[in-house]
């Protein structure tokens, strides 16, 4: 299953340098999804990975990390 996982953050920085150590490691840009105005960061993800994209987010100290089934348009 596919998930939605979206990270809440304090601080823009916090956002933008949690995207970028996601791109970093390798996670593709078009299910990556920075919302600078919300201070927000979603990815799209399979179940297979969400705990690294977790800890990921997590290391950027979020206020808010949380997830729901991804809807295709």
């Amino acid at each position: 299953m596919t998930q939605t996982m979206t990270a809440a953050y304090d601080d823009v920085t916090k956002a933008i340098n949690a995207f970028d150590e996601l791109v970093s490691d390798g996670f593709p840009r078009e299910e990556l999804f920075l919302d600078r105005d919300n201070r927000q960061v979603k990815v799209i993800a399979p179940d297979t990975v969400l705990r690294e994209v977790e800890e990921i987010l997590r290391r950027h100290e979020p206020d808010e990390v949380w997830s729901r089934p991804f809807e295709a348009p």
